[in-house]
């Protein structure tokens, strides 16, 4: 063999090989993130937070599990790449996050000795654990805390960890909820469009399921008679339960707001020329004969303030919520002591 055709062999293997291994991680997310991961921090630290160092392990424990979700919603592999660098980086920066928090937690105030949770709390997590990831089965969850390497002392830190960092997002975002009347009209007032609603009817319905050979002359006769009980002032939630052959019979043909779009024109053509309180003629199908009566009714427009207020008040809750916490979150990094590689 020549010195030309062993070396284009050698470069015709090498590429091969390449190709192979690149068909394998993109085939396994995992395999790739972990080899990334491998790559971008070679000792196998990721940062350090207080005295608290943070490593690969930790990392890929969260990341692993949701790499499938993130393979599914891909579009390329450069993209499933991008997506978990992006998310990579995303939970070095909670766990750093997380460090300080508890740090906080900690922090001796006046004199007082430093905060712990109760064992009690601790115990009943654990318990909650157990029972929803192993079947109340201990040994399978002594198992599990010998496959990571763990002791039942280091994941009782880790649980009362959790507690901790759950405890003061949740006091966090509590201080940033108050939302003031005067801010809710702003936003409203700022933001009508968002409000802007279609038709819609509250809609009960009667069925009266066609059987064999029975005619559309019988069913409207037997329409005809619900109608006509409905008119003579029987409630028509009443005459549903007692008429109807749907499976919303026993909610008295309920079915809630519907709007224009949720229905076919057989039904929101007669449906929303209706008033409030008003029933439609039998409207007879292949299948049946139907009753519709409107028992409340919204017209096109803009919702009034009052029917919005505290959806507004979630929506600016929520802004302040996580505009609140940003802030929390840099002074705590500004104050910590935070490395990363």
């Amino acid at each position: 063999m020549t010195f030309r055709r062993s070396h284009a062999l050698l470069l015709f293997l090498a590429t091969a090989g390449r190709a192979v291994f690149a068909q394998s991680a993109s085939s396994n997310p995992a395999v790739s993130a972990a080899d990334d991961m491998n790559l971008r921090f070679a000792n196998g630290i990721v940062a350090v937070a207080e005295d608290k160092i943070i490593t690969v392990a930790d990392v890929n424990r969260v990341v692993m599990p949701l790499l499938p979700q993130m393979q599914s919603s891909a579009t390329s592999q450069k993209d499933l790449e991008q997506k978990i660098a992006n998310l990579q980086d995303q939970v070095i920066q909670d766990l750093i996050d997380k460090v300080l928090i508890i740090k906080e937690f900690r922090k001796k105030k006046d004199g007082d000795q430093e905060r712990h949770i109760p064992d009690t709390y601790i115990d009943a997590e654990i318990a909650r654990v157990e029972s929803e990831q192993f079947d109340n089965d201990r040994s399978k969850f002594l198992a599990y805390l010998r496959a990571r390497g763990t002791t039942i002392r280091e994941y009782r830190k880790e649980t009362e960890e959790e507690i901790i960092y759950h405890y003061m997002q949740g006091q966090q975002q509590k201080s940033a909820s108050i939302v003031s009347p005067v801010r809710i009209e702003t936003f409203y007032n700022e933001n009508k469009d968002q409000f802007y609603e279609e038709d819609r009817a509250k809609l009960r319905m009667i069925q009266l399921t066609r059987t064999d050979g029975e005619t559309d002359a019988q069913l409207k006769a037997e329409a005809d008679v619900v109608i006509a009980r409905f008119h003579a002032g029987e409630k028509f939630e009443d005459l549903a339960k007692e008429f109807s052959r749907d499976g919303r019979r026993s909610k008295g043909g309920d079915w809630g707001w519907m709007k224009r779009s949720d229905l076919q024109p057989a039904y929101s053509e007669p449906l929303f020329a209706l008033k409030k309180g008003e029933a439609t003629a039998p409207i007879i199908l292949p299948e049946g004969a139907f009753i519709l009566y409107a028992e409340d009714r919204k017209y096109a427009g803009i919702q009034p303030i009052d029917d919005v207020r505290d959806q507004i008040e979630r929506i600016l809750a929520s802004q302040m919520s996580h505009a609140s916490e940003d802030r929390w979150l840099e002074r705590l990094r500004r104050n910590g002591y935070v490395k990363r590689y």
